[in-house]
Order: C-alpha cells, then sequence, then structure tokens
C-alpha cells in the first residue's frame, strides 16, 4: 500500500520540546478515559434532576460505551488516512462540543444524544492519540517512556475519574461532570499545532462496507453484553444481538481479506506478540471494570461513604499505577516486556482472589485498601508493556488501527467482563437471600411470617454476591497470564535502545 508524506508549511516543522506533545498526548487522553468512571458517582443526582427510571439511567454509560467501543476501528483508521494530528484535533472538538451540550441537557433524549457524541469524538481521539505516541517518538527508551506516561494516564484515569465526579457533583453540580472537559477540550485544540507534526498519511480511500460490517458488529456485540446483564442471557433481543454480531463481524473479516486496502489489515494479526497482546488486554480490563463498578457500590452502600469520600477512597489505586507504570517503563528496556506483564498479571490475579473474601465486616484499611494498592502494582506492570508489544514494529500507515485494536480489546474486555461478573453478582446476591430467608423462617415459631430483609441481611447478601464477582475476576485476570506464558516471547534484545533507529518491521 503506498502512502505520501504530508508536507507541512516550513514555518509549522520546528523543534518543540517531547514533554509539551506528551502533556498534550496524555491530557486527551485522560479527558477520554476519565470520562467512563466521572459520570458514574453522577448518576444519582442526573436522575433525580431529568427524571430517569433505573433502566433508562444505566443508558447514560451504554450509550458512550456503545457508539465509542463501535466506531473505534475506523476512528483509527481515519487518522492513518486523514493525518493523525488533524484527527486527533477534530476528536477533540466533537468531544468537547458534546459535553458543553450535555451539561445543558434539561430532557433525557438530550442528555443521551451528548454522550453519543461523545462517544463519536472519543472514538476518533482515543486511538490518534497512542498513535501519535508512537510515531512522535522514536523507538527505544524515548517511547517506552512516553508509553509510560500514556499508560499511567490510561490506568489512573478510571480512579481519577471517580475522585472528580464527588468533588464536582458535592461542590458543585453533576453538570460539571460535562462542563469541566469544555476548557481541557478547547486549550488542547489551540496548542495541538504548536506540538505536534503532523506525520505520514494513508493515499487511497476508505473501506466503507468494512467500515459499515465492524462497526455495526461491534456495536451489536456490545450492546448483547450490556442487555444481558439487565435482561438475562436467554433474552430474545439478547440472542438476536449476539448472532447478528456473529454474522456481521464474519462477514466484516471476509470482506477485509478480499479488500485491496483493507480497514483492518489481517496482517496485523500475523505477529503473535500482537493478539496476544489484544486478548491480554481484553481480559485485564474485564477484570478492572469489576473492581471499580463494585467497590465504589461497596464504600458507599455498606461503608456509608458520601460520593467524595468515595472518590478519594481510590486515590491510592491512581498514585501506584502512575509510580509504577513509570519505573516499569524505565527497566522495560533492560528486562523485556514479558516479565512485566508476567509478574502485573499475577500480582492482579492475587489481588483480586484476596477481594473475593470480602464480607459485610470487611474494613477500608484492613483489606480494600492493601488489594487495591497490589491490584494497581500489577496494572501499572500490565499497561505499559502491553502497550509496547501491541504497537511495536508496526508500519507508520498501519499505526492507528493497531493502537485502536488496543483501545476496542479494552472496551470489548470491559462490556464483556461487567455484563458476565453483574449476573454473577446478582445471582450470588439472591443465593444469599434465599439461604438467609430459610435459616430465619426455620428459628422462627410456626405460623410466624418473617419481615421484610434488615439492613444487616442486605448488607450481607451484597457483599457475598460481589465476592462472588472477584473471584471470576481472579480468573479473568489468571487467563491473561496464561495467555501472556503462550503467546508473548519478546526479549530485552528485541526492545529497541536509545540508539538504534526507527525501522518499520513488515507484517
Amino acid at each position: 500500500m503506498q502512502t505520501t508524506e504530508y508536507q507541512e508549511p516550513e514555518s509549522a516543522r520546528h523543534k518543540v520540546h517531547p514533554g509539551l506533545a506528551l502533556a498534550v498526548i496524555a491530557g486527551a487522553q485522560l479527558m477520554i478515559v476519565l470520562d467512563a468512571t466521572i459520570v458514574n458517582i453522577a448518576l444519582p443526582s442526573i436522575q433525580k434532576a431529568l427524571g430517569f427510571s433505573n433502566t433508562g439511567l444505566s443508558w447514560v454509560l451504554n450509550a458512550y460505551i456503545l457508539t465509542f467501543g463501535g466506531l473505534l476501528l475506523l476512528g483509527g483508521r481515519a487518522g492513518d488516512i486523514l493525518g493523525r494530528r488533524r484527527m486527533f484535533m477534530v476528536g477533540i472538538g466533537i468531544f468537547a462540543g458534546a459535553s458543553l451540550l450535555g451539561g445543558f441537557a434539561t430532557t433525557q433524549a438530550w442528555l443521551l444524544g451528548a454522550r453519543v457524541l461523545q462517544g463519536v469524538g472519543g472514538a476518533i481521539a482515543a486511538p490518534t492519540a497512542l498513535s501519535l505516541v508512537t510515531t512522535t517518538f522514536p523507538q527505544g527508551p524515548e517511547r517506552n517512556r512516553a508509553f509510560g506516561v500514556y499508560a499511567s494516564v490510561s490506568g489512573a484515569g478510571a480512579a481519577i475519574g471517580l475522585i472528580l465526579g464527588g468533588v464536582l457533583t458535592d461542590l458543585a453540580s453533576w453538570r460539571w461532570v460535562f462542563f469541566v472537559n469544555v476548557p481541557i477540550g478547547v486549550l488542547l485544540i489551540l496548542v495541538t499545532p504548536l506540538v505536534l507534526r503532523e506525520g505520514k498519511r494513508m493515499s487511497g480511500r476508505f473501506d466503507l462496507p468494512g467500515a459499515l460490517t465492524s462497526t455495526a458488529g461491534v456495536a451489536a456485540l456490545v450492546y448483547g453484553f450490556i442487555r444481558a446483564a439487565s435482561e438475562g442471557w436467554t433474552d430474545p433481543i439478547t440472542l438476536v444481538a449476539f448472532i447478528g454480531s456473529a454474522l456481521l463481524l464474519a462477514l466484516f473479516v471476509l470482506i477485509e481479506v478480499r479488500t485491496a486496502q483493507p480497514l483492518m489489515p489481517m496482517r496485523l494479526f500475523a505477529d503473535t506478540n500482537r493478539w496476544g497482546s489484544y486478548i491480554v488486554m481484553l481480559a485485564t480490563a474485564a477484570a478492572l471494570f469489576g473492581m471499580f463498578f463494585f467497590l465504589t457500590q461497596f464504600v458507599q452502600e455498606i461503608l456509608g461513604y458520601s460520593p467524595l469520600k468515595a472518590g478519594f477512597a481510590f486515590l491510592p489505586v491512581s498514585a501506584v499505577i502512575i509510580i509504577v507504570a513509570t519505573a516499569s517503563s524505565r527497566v522495560l528496556v533492560r528486562t523485556g516486556p514479558r516479565p512485566l506483564i508476567v509478574l502485573g498479571t499475577f500480582l492482579a490475579s492475587l489481588a483480586l482472589l484476596w477481594l473475593s473474601r470480602i464480607d459485610a465486616s470487611s474494613g477500608y484499611v484492613t483489606l480494600l485498601l492493601p488489594s487495591m494498592i497490589v491490584l494497581a502494582m500489577g496494572l501499572g506492570l500490565v499497561f505499559v508493556a502491553i502497550t509496547v508489544t501491541a504497537v511495536a514494529g508496526v508500519k507508520q500507515t498501519d499505526a492507528g488501527i493497531a493502537s485502536a485494536m488496543l483501545n476496542v480489546t479494552q472496551q470489548i474486555g470491559g462490556a464483556v467482563g461487567l455484563a458476565s461478573l453483574v449476573t454473577v453478582a446478582a445471582a450470588g446476591i439472591r443465593h444469599d437471600f434465599a439461604a438467609q430467608a430459610t435459616k430465619l423462617a426455620g428459628s422462627l415459631p410456626p405460623g410466624t411470617v418473617p419481615s421484610r430483609p434488615t439492613l444487616a441481611m442486605t448488607h450481607h447478601a451484597l457483599a457475598h454476591g460481589w465476592a462472588q464477582a472477584f473471584l471470576v475476576s481472579a480468573l479473568f485476570a489468571i487467563a491473561a497470564l496464561i495467555v501472556t506464558l503462550l503467546t508473548i516471547h519478546v526479549t530485552p534484545e528485541a526492545v529497541p535502545s536509545q540508539d538504534q533507529e526507527q525501522e518499520a518491521v513488515p507484517a
């Protein structure tokens, strides 16, 4: 596939401090990542203000996830063809504009429409942000350090979103969880042309049939898991969504094999390290999304934390991920990514098994905090190394789609994991309630009607269900460890050093 070099005006081609370029990329990634959790804390306030039902409220999150996950592949390829810096700015602009609309929402439809637009902007900006790291920094320690910052932001963004959401909701209004993106977005758009250069672009046309089938297929898959969490795995619409997704994705693969300019070149998957990295990211995201979802409920429902206090309870997670990711990026050249991913997935498995011992009497300091710190250490190790293995050696013309696939697997993993974990937790809660009711009925005099469940019974059942979900989360992490051992074999010698020239390795 031929490429053409984008020619910038001479005035635009000047040296800029790499720290400024990385700050812009990381700032955009943080804005996109934390949006997935910053809205969580504000959901009760949004429900009261706009009159959402319990079922309808879930679509404040789902509308974003569906659009974001479904359009990531197209967003990545758009950067390759139209220019990554240009599409980076377009994505940020759409995201910031949609955030402004969402903050002013007065109806449910208005807010959901804004969330869909946020998903569109995020799907364009997220893959181009990662590919800009690949094309801005030369292979070796410099790029590894950049990946370390990027991974720190990606990993800590969820916890930062909980903190910021609690602060804004408690001290201002739920509307500020949207408004806060606007000044950040405007600043990024103004600064981007000054610190980032436009790189190579692909010549050619969009693979529109591939774009339509992949977008619809991924959206149907994510929707199927979202619906399964609330309506069950045997629900007819759930089954139709899964069947439709399978057919659409199969058609997408067939189109990609036959087209001359595919949206997702199949050659990307010829590298075992790359597709292994995608699977590890999928499994890790499945475990991570569940951890935040259930622990935010535990600290508020059982420990009685306010939204603000609940957000700050996760501050150690952000701090540890940033510290460990920064340190691991420095040792990556000496150790190679494999040992870091193995250790990281092992620590994540250990932490989630520890969390599966949770019960209604568990405390923050005695169980939650130490287990979260161990988990954060594991995630900090995994995120840097897996980002390197997923995009290392990829052609410049495929950088956008390779990084988009990493984001796709993260979003799908989160949706798949959360849906299955919610189902497991719900079954555990029902089983524990039934067991407690049977025990209570046996201790009452004959003919006595049991009263409604007490608060202690409710807390016991919730903790039991969440403990079962953490056990399944641990299985996801163990699966990531096994896949790492079987597929990722990058040696320290294969990680470029500072003095090595950047090369494009044909896949």
